[in-house]
């Protein structure tokens, strides 16, 4: 089985919060993920805003790790196109339509979403996805 891994579920493996341990779980039950391109940015920006010196670091090296054993979605013509219309219908912001675009061009609602943003969660419920983590 493969997973959909969004960027707010992603950072939860490096930043330390409540729920860390549910979404790591979830990591841990399926080691096939998949995210789209941009995930590599956000995760880079705010593991830089939230953590400094050795966490920082530790952080960073985790990261690029995970990220080359996880499937890259290409952010294309037809996933930005996907993400427009997703966008134009939901109202998500643009880099949670870019997410759920990457997802649907690879299966959509075949495969799990995991997530720890609640806007886009509902997005893909209402695509009729099964949605992990909020």
């Amino acid at each position: 089985m493969s997973l959909y891994v969004d960027t707010s579920a992603l950072l939860k493996r490096y930043i330390t919060e409540d729920d860390s341990e549910v979404f790591n779980d979830y990591l841990a039950a399926d080691p096939v993920w998949l995210t789209a391109r941009h995930t590599a940015v956000e995760t880079r920006r705010n593991l830089a805003l939230l953590l400094g010196g050795s966490d920082l670091a530790n952080a960073q090296t985790q990261f690029v790790a995970d990220w080359e054993g996880t499937n890259i979605i290409g952010l294309d013509v037809t996933v930005c196109d996907i993400a427009g219309d997703i966008a134009e219908i939901s109202g998500v912001r643009t880099l949670d339509a870019l997410h759920l675009a990457a997802a649907q061009r690879v299966g959509g609602g075949n495969l799990p979403f995991l997530t720890a943003d609640r806007r886009q969660a509902r997005a893909a419920r209402d695509m009729g996805w099964t949605v992990l983590g909020v």
